[in-house]
């Protein structure tokens, strides 16, 4: 990846990967870590990634190490608005509108590539995992 990212959101299922301490998702975090990229997550991925087999400690571990932003009002307005969200009750509305609000530019880290293209438009790299 030559160009510099500003910011990098992760959406749940990058969270838990980095949480597994998948080797290919550390070196691809690493890639950003060199850039100076700041990492951030919407605060209910933290819900999304947690179940009764989420090692806790490490998640705790990673949350100390990224940005969490909140889920306002007004971020989950803008991700009902029918101008943002070109996916009828999509699931990832908020992780886009998250993602939106980021410092540009911004690289969002997503197992969901084609709908969070259609959420962010060309605003956002989407990075397929």
């Amino acid at each position: 990846m030559s160009e510099r990212i500003e910011t990098v959101v992760l959406d749940s299922e990058e969270l838990s990967a980095w949480i597994a301490q998948d080797r290919r998702f550390l070196a691809m975090l690493q890639v950003f870590h060199g850039m100076g990229a700041d990492l951030v997550i919407g605060a209910n991925t933290i819900v999304e990634a947690s179940h009764s087999r989420t090692n806790i400690p490490r998640l705790n571990w990673a949350l100390s190490r990224i940005k969490v932003k909140p889920v306002t009002e007004q971020a989950a307005k803008a991700a009902g608005d029918p101008q943002r969200r070109r996916l009828h009750g999509h699931e990832y509305a908020i992780d886009a509108v998250v993602a939106l609000r980021q410092p540009k530019p911004v690289a969002l880290l997503t197992s969901d590539s084609d709908d969070m293209a259609k959420l962010c438009g060309n605003q956002v790299r989407i990075v397929p995992l």
